[in-house]
């Protein structure tokens, strides 16, 4: 494992692509926690504080539509460009200062969700040409280590920013933190060709990643299967305040367990190419979903130390068949459609979650989250045992990530 690991970041397109995502992830992690803090002390209100992570996730609904756009340019100039825009459009969040405006937060943050769809789909497009196939699994466990990463600092620093200076330092913070990823995008070295004009309607290029994912017997049962598991894991985070109050905790708490949660991402994502070629990538996905059905369970517990072990256990958990099912769609998808495939593949993972995050912030206001997470830790399982189960010889197993 260490010496693939060191094969990736000595390449130095994996190395800029990991500078890129650790220093837009350090912004991105401090805004999401600061949103939710800045509104629920806005309003007082935990449902619209979870609102926030509803507003950063809906655009998933519509990935396959926004994922055309990258098959339809060159992505490493659409990377730049997008995160210079995402730059200066944080700064307008320095207007935020009563609950009257928090529609410009919210607004953004809409916004702020769509560019990521887009640019998701463009770096899966681009690594799957800039990186070796054969350790993409590796790299997308490091991508995803670097990104979860930042949770065990991020938030804790976004936390203090805005405890000392308010979220729109954090927005601030954020917007600088985008200006150096577009920097570290185009210093990529990356041979593009201009796409040839296509004149196909665009709901029918839309449809093309569409019919590709679902058509693929390796690729469908992955991503739905990751579909489920983020449509719990949106009701379950929205109880997080409900979880923190319950502990007799600040709402600024949160912090303390993302770093918790942050911790188990880095070492999971790490280990990741090495796991999924020992166990297989169903497996790999499995496994990692039931044991965010145990973290669920410590996470009622009225206890500081077993909740923080339940948010590592759910970092640990949470990515394993999200890193399987990118990288199976990098290594199985022919590069005109990467960006399409992987962007019905995002929102067939992650637009879940909206729909779970907004059932979440209803259901925390009229339901205990002790008989609330315990459901939803069973339904976690159910999804589990179809990755879990041996395959019948007719299924081929997947290649090695």
């Amino acid at each position: 494992m260490t010496s693939t690991i060191g094969r990736v970041l000595r390449d130095r397109n994996a190395g800029l692509y990991l500078g890129a995502t650790v220093v837009s992830g350090f912004g991105s992690s401090a805004l999401w926690l600061a949103s939710g803090i800045w509104v629920k002390e806005l309003t007082g209100s935990d449902g619209l504080a979870a609102l926030c992570q509803f507003a950063l996730w809906a655009p998933t609904l519509v990935g396959p539509l926004l994922g055309t756009l990258a098959d339809r340019t060159r992505r490493r100039p659409l990377l730049v460009a997008a995160n210079l825009a995402l730059g200066a459009l944080l700064l307008s969040l320095f207007t935020v200062d009563t609950a009257g405006r928090l529609w410009i937060l919210f607004a953004v943050l809409v916004v702020y969700g769509a560019c990521g769809v887009v640019t998701d789909a463009a770096e899966a497009a681009l690594v799957a040409v800039a990186v070796d196939k054969r350790v993409l699994g590796d790299f997308n466990g490091l991508r995803m280590s670097a990104n979860e990463g930042m949770k065990l600092v991020a938030p804790l620093a976004g936390a203090g920013l805005f405890a000392a200076y308010g979220g729109a330092r954090v927005a601030l913070l954020d917007a600088v933190t985008f200006v150096l990823a577009a920097g570290m995008y185009g210093l990529l070295r990356v041979r593009e060709s201009v796409p040839a004009p296509d004149r196909t309607p665009l709901w029918a290029r839309t449809a093309q990643g569409a019919r590709h994912l679902w058509g693929h017997e390796r690729l469908r049962p992955l991503v739905l299967a990751g579909g489920l598991t983020m449509l719990g894991s949106g009701m379950s985070g929205a109880t997080v305040f409900a979880i923190v109050e319950g502990l007799g905790h600040a709402p600024s708490y949160t912090g303390v367990m993302y770093v918790a949660q942050g911790a188990g991402s880095v070492a999971v994502g790490v280990a990741s190419g090495a796991l999924m070629r020992r166990l297989g990538a169903r497996r790999f996905g499995g496994a990692g979903i039931a044991l965010t059905a145990v973290a669920l369970v410590l996470n009622t517990l009225p206890y500081d130390a077993l909740v923080l072990l339940g948010s590592f256990v759910n970092g640990v958990g949470l990515p394993c068949v999200l890193i399987a099912g990118l990288t199976a769609v990098q290594r199985e998808t022919p590069d005109a459609l990467v960006g399409r495939v992987a962007a019905t593949a995002n929102t067939v993972m992650f637009a879940p979650t909206a729909v779970g995050i907004a059932a979440g912030a209803v259901l925390v206001e009229h339901v205990d989250h002790r008989l609330l997470l315990p459901l939803l830790a069973g339904a976690r399982l159910l999804t589990a045992v179809p990755l879990l189960r041996p395959r019948t010889p007719a299924t081929s197993r997947l290649p090695s990530a």
